[in-house]
């Protein structure tokens, strides 16, 4: 008989979201697969459990993964944590899950935090539907295509970004999106809990002369319903040529031909590009 893998989500900063069943479950497992096993090791300290550790992260998930598996399979039971928050979600969680599926390993939940979430509820922006898209990519060029992609993107927004890359990502966000609303929340849970609703441009002027400090969860508003273009995209064109011989540049032009037009910015870029050929 296979072993349970148990996907246990651990708090964000405040111990005192530990729920019963989260120490029940890690009392009892034969192992623990951790994200960091130096930081679940002051988990399991503070609870006084002590069970054996096994490291599972990114850079050795895939040979790590098989280990964890051929125990599962030899039905041992473990509990797999991150350092902070639910397992499997924007973290290579995701694939233990998946081999455990392929193999016919049984994985249950033990419900807790989550950053994204919480957020997101205390964001005031819509939640009826949002989409997640993690970190972004540490590449300009992967960077600023993913932002691309989500131009029209009418759904409430949710990020993950670190400190250091902040005021970079919130300067590219403005440009990709426009000046939309966006809460940026720090610290949940914690004594010092910090929600600030404002806007992109309001947020790069911001943290341009406050230094960040912690993990940041952003919530950025989703697109507008756009009406129908009040004119074909060659006239759109010539809108934005109008606005490149009074000195923008093209990137430039097509945001005010957008914004004017009713096509999308990319569509005006492209087009315009195509033109000048």
């Amino acid at each position: 008989m296979t072993g349970t893998l148990y996907l246990a989500a651990t708090p964000i900063g405040n111990l005192g979201d530990i729920s019963p069943r989260f120490s029940e479950t890690l009392s009892a497992v034969d192992f623990i697969a951790a994200e960091d096993t130096r930081v679940t090791l002051r988990l399991l300290n503070h609870l006084n459990i002590k069970k054996p550790l096994v490291s599972y992260y990114e850079h050795n998930r895939a040979a790590s993964g098989e280990k964890i598996l051929e125990r599962l399979l030899a039905g041992e039971s473990c509990a797999l944590v991150t350092d902070a928050g639910m397992p499997a979600i924007s973290d290579p969680g995701e694939d233990m899950v998946a081999l455990c599926a392929k193999n016919g390993v049984p994985v249950t939940v033990i419900p807790g935090p989550c950053a994204a979430v919480c957020a997101l509820a205390l964001s005031g922006l819509p939640t009826g539907r949002f989409t997640f898209e993690g970190f972004l990519s540490t590449a300009p060029k992967a960077r600023r295509e993913h932002l691309s992609q989500l131009e029209n993107e009418k759904r409430t927004m949710i990020f993950y970004e670190a400190p250091h890359k902040l005021q970079k990502t919130l300067k590219d966000m403005l440009d990709a999106f426009g000046d939309r609303k966006i809460t940026l929340c720090r610290e949940l849970t914690k004594m010092h809990e910090e929600v600030v609703r404002t806007t992109l441009s309001q947020a790069v002027e911001r943290y341009g002369s406050e230094a960040p400090r912690g993990e940041f969860v952003l919530i950025i508003q989703g697109a507008e319903e756009k009406s129908e273009p009040a004119c074909d995209i060659e006239d759109a064109v010539k809108v934005v040529n109008r606005y490149r011989d009074g000195g923008l540049s093209l990137k430039d032009a097509a945001k005010r031909a957008s914004e004017e037009t009713g096509f999308s910015k990319k569509a005006l870029y492209d087009a315009a590009l195509k033109q000048g050929e």
